[in-house]
């Protein structure tokens, strides 16, 4: 992330999010923590949600729920600052990891019995 900052000089592109996302689907069902994946990968999962949305709702209805998908954009598009919007994601993704962590140590403290 530190090389991501505006002005951006790497992107990663589909190949590799594809990969890491694989990556780490891979790792959490081997390790049986997948419920515990889904809350740490929150953001990606409402990120993914927003999209299915979009499109349900507006091959349903005829009109779209956000002004763009996936949801990011939407923000952009009200008149929030890119700044802002990566800012305020990352606050929320250092809460849902947060929650991820205490749940994994809940849940091996209680097996450790400790």
């Amino acid at each position: 992330m530190w090389w991501n900052a505006a002005p951006a000089k790497i992107f990663m592109g589909d190949t590799g999010s594809l990969a890491l996302g694989g990556v780490i689907a891979g790792l959490s069902v081997t390790s049986r923590t997948e419920i515990l994946a889904v809350v740490l990968g929150a953001l990606f999962v409402a990120e993914i949600t927003s999209v299915v949305l979009q499109i349900l709702t507006f091959r349903t209805t005829g009109r779209r729920m956000f002004r763009m998908a996936p949801f990011h954009h939407h923000f952009e598009l009200v008149g929030w600052a890119e700044t802002t919007v990566i800012i305020r994601f990352w606050l929320l993704t250092a809460i849902t990891c947060g929650l991820g962590v205490a749940l994994f140590y809940g849940e091996w403290l209680a097996a450790v019995g400790a």
